[in-house]
C-alpha cells in the first residue's frame, strides 16, 4: 500500500488522522511529521519551512485555498444529494453515509443546519393533491424537535423507514386478528349460511392466519389514510368481497340477520362492501394505516338511513355441517373490545 499524498482532496482531519495511524504501524522512530511535510504535494501546496508540529500542519492546510476548493465541492454535492427510496432501487446505508461524510467535509457540523441539509434531500410530493404518496419530508419534519444530533437524526430517519415499510398499500395482502379472542376474520369457499342470505360465510377462525384468513384490501389511492379512505376486503382464496346482504320485499329493504345474535350478517360476496377504518383508541387519528394498527372497522347502511355498523366478533358459536365457527356480525352498539381488530400485513404487491 502507497502512503497517499496530500492534494486537497481529502479532509485535512482525515488525512493527517491515517497518516499517523499508518506511519506508527510501518515505521519506528519520531520522524513521523517530516515524513507527512514530505507527502504534501509541492505543486499545489506551499507550506512554510517552519511547521514543528502536526497541529501546525493541519492549520496550516486549512487555511490553504484548496481546503476552501474542497469545502465548497462538498457542500455542492451535499446540496444536490437525494435521498433515493429503496424500492425505487436506493440504498439507505450508502445515503446516510454520504451524508455523514460530506457534512463532515464540509464542516457542517451544527445540527439545525444539518437539518435543513437533510430535508433537501427527501422526496418531494409530486404536486399537492397526491397527499396519498409517503411524504418522507413531512414525516422527518415531524420528528425534528427531537433531533439534537446526527446520531439522533440516522435513528429518527431509520424509524422513518421501518414504518413505511409497514404501510398498508392498495393491492396488499393483509390478515384481520380479532383482539379479544385472538382469532383471524376468515372465510372458506363454498361453504354458505344456512340462514340469512345463504351466501358464503365469514367468521373468526384459526389463531393463526392460514390461507383462510388472507384478504386483499383495495382503494383508491396508493396508501390507506385514516378518516379519508374507504377499503375493500377481498377474500383471496374465493375473490368474494367481505359485506352485508340486504334484499328487498314489499315491505322495503331488509337486512340479513347473523346465525345467532341476530346483528346484520356479514358474508363475502354482499352487496354493500365499503368500509371505512378508524384507529380504535382514538376516533380522529391522522395519517397512514400500518400493520399492527388496531382499528375499527364499520359500514353505512345506505337502506337503514346510513346507520354506522362495527364489524364484530365475540365467543358465540354456530354451526355449519357439524363444524363450529364463531360468529362475526356488523352492529349499531356501543363500542368496545369485541369491536377491536389488529391488521397485518401479510405481503405487498
Amino acid at each position: 500500500m502507497d502512503i497517499p499524498k496530500y492534494d486537497g482532496n481529502i479532509h485535512p482531519d482525515e488525512w493527517i488522522n491515517d497518516i499517523q495511524k499508518y506511519l506508527k504501524l510501518r515505521y519506528t522512530g519520531d520522524n513521523y511529521l517530516n515524513i507527512a511535510i514530505s507527502l504534501v504535494d509541492s505543486n499545489i501546496i506551499s507550506l512554510p519551512t517552519n511547521i514543528d508540529s502536526f497541529e501546525e500542519l493541519r492549520n496550516t492546510l486549512k487555511e490553504d485555498i484548496s481546503f476552501t476548493v474542497f469545502k465548497c465541492t462538498n457542500k455542492r454535492l451535499l446540496e444536490l444529494l437525494k435521498y433515493i427510496p429503496e424500492k425505487e432501487g436506493g440504498n439507505t446505508s450508502k445515503f446516510i453515509s454520504d451524508f455523514r461524510k460530506l457534512c463532515y467535509n464540509s464542516e457542517i457540523n451544527d445540527i439545525r443546519e444539518q437539518k435543513n441539509y437533510f430535508c433537501n434531500t427527501l422526496p418531494k410530493l409530486p404536486n399537492k393533491n397526491d397527499t396519498d404518496c409517503y411524504n418522507y419530508l413531512l414525516e422527518f419534519i415531524k420528528r425534528r424537535e427531537k433531533i439534537k444530533s446526527m446520531n439522533d437524526l440516522v435513528k429518527e430517519f431509520v424509524e422513518i423507514i421501518t414504518v413505511e415499510l409497514n404501510l398498508i398499500k392498495n393491492g396488499s395482502i393483509v390478515a384481520l386478528k380479532h383482539v379479544v379472542t385472538g382469532k383471524y376474520l376468515s372465510s372458506i369457499e363454498n361453504l354458505r349460511y344456512t340462514t340469512g342470505s345463504m351466501n358464503q360465510l365469514a367468521f373468526a377462525g384459526s389463531p393463526e392466519p392460514d390461507l383462510n384468513a388472507l384478504w386483499k384490501i383495495e382503494f383508491s389511492g396508493k396508501l390507506a389514510m385514516y378518516n379519508k379512505t374507504s377499503i375493500r376486503l377481498r377474500h383471496v382464496k374465493s375473490d368474494n368481497i367481505l359485506g352485508l346482504r340486504f334484499f328487498f320485499n314489499r315491505h322495503g329493504y331488509f337486512y340479513c340477520k347473523s346465525p345467532i345474535t341476530e346483528h346484520a350478517e356479514v358474508c363475502c360476496d354482499g352487496n354493500e362492501n365499503l368500509w371505512k377504518f378508524n384507529y380504535s383508541k382514538l376516533e380522529n387519528h391522522q395519517g397512514y394505516l400500518k400493520s399492527n394498527d388496531i382499528i375499527n372497522l364499520s359500514i353505512a347502511k345506505e337502506y337503514d338511513n346510513y346507520k354506522i355498523s362495527f364489524l364484530r366478533s365475540h365467543d358465540v358459536q354456530f354451526t355449519i355441517e357439524n363444524n363450529i365457527f364463531q360468529e362475526v356480525v356488523c352492529h349499531s352498539e356501543r363500542l368496545g373490545g369485541n369491536d377491536e381488530w389488529r391488521i397485518e400485513l401479510i405481503s405487498q404487491d
